[in-house]
């Protein structure tokens, strides 16, 4: 294992009044990502999905393990073998296995058990955790999976949003099904999350409710 270190030279400083205007472009970006569950079924070229993931693959993880796996799903057969499971697992949620407190928090958001945009947006992609690492002819423990691999998610969401694409993130209990359909059916991996991604339909909507969002002296405390 090399203990090689090399200079940093791709850090880039700017003056304070640019960081500051780049902060504030950036939060009016992040500001735009929203939810939706209306998906248009326009293609989206594989190569955009392509450089978000590997956007996702660049982020901090523990002892650089990148204990994560990305199933992008552009099958139609898939996709719909994927709406069928999950669909048939988010009726039984919503008939009250959630509980009533869980129920009345989603009412809000129009949420339900049907899924049409798992069968309409152009991309699926699953995620996964890996437990251990393959390194030569051992396996080793990986650190940190579950921050590591949420890091991951939220670079992902950043980067489809930032290529122009709507999001949505979903996650169907128990998530045991996709491990099959993907073909990632071992001991090692557990599905994480399934992030839905294409552009919007004409005639999406984002709930009043999701647009509340906490203030800044709500969500933080300078000392």
């Amino acid at each position: 294992m090399s203990d090689e270190h090399l200079p940093l030279s791709d850090f880039i400083e700017y003056p304070q009044d640019e960081m500051l205007h780049r902060a504030e472009k950036n939060y009016g970006e992040v500001k735009r990502r929203h939810s939706i569950r209306k998906f248009s079924n326009r293609a989206v070229p594989q190569a955009i999905i392509e450089q978000c993931i590997l956007a996702a693959g660049t982020a901090p993880n523990g002892a650089n393990h990148q204990p994560w796996h990305f199933v992008a799903i552009q099958s139609p057969d898939i996709k719909a073998q994927i709406r069928q499971q999950a669909e048939a697992l988010e009726q039984a949620f919503y008939a009250g296995r959630a509980g009533e407190e869980w129920l009345d928090a989603l009412k809000p958001l129009g949420t339900n058990a049907n899924k049409p945009y798992l069968e309409h947006a152009p991309w699926l992609i699953a995620i996964f955790s890996q437990k251990r690492k393959q390194e030569e002819n051992e396996q080793k423990s990986n650190y940190y999976v579950h921050e590591s691999v949420g890091i991951a998610i939220g670079f992902l969401i950043q980067a489809l949003h930032h290529a122009g694409l709507g999001t949505l993130t979903h996650t169907p209990k128990p998530m045991s099904f996709l491990s099959k359909i993907c073909g990632r059916d071992n001991d090692n991996e557990r599905p994480y999350m399934l992030i839905v991604a294409g552009y919007p339909a004409e005639d999406a909507t984002v709930p009043t409710h999701a647009l509340d969002k906490k203030s800044l002296a709500e969500i933080c405390d300078f000392i």
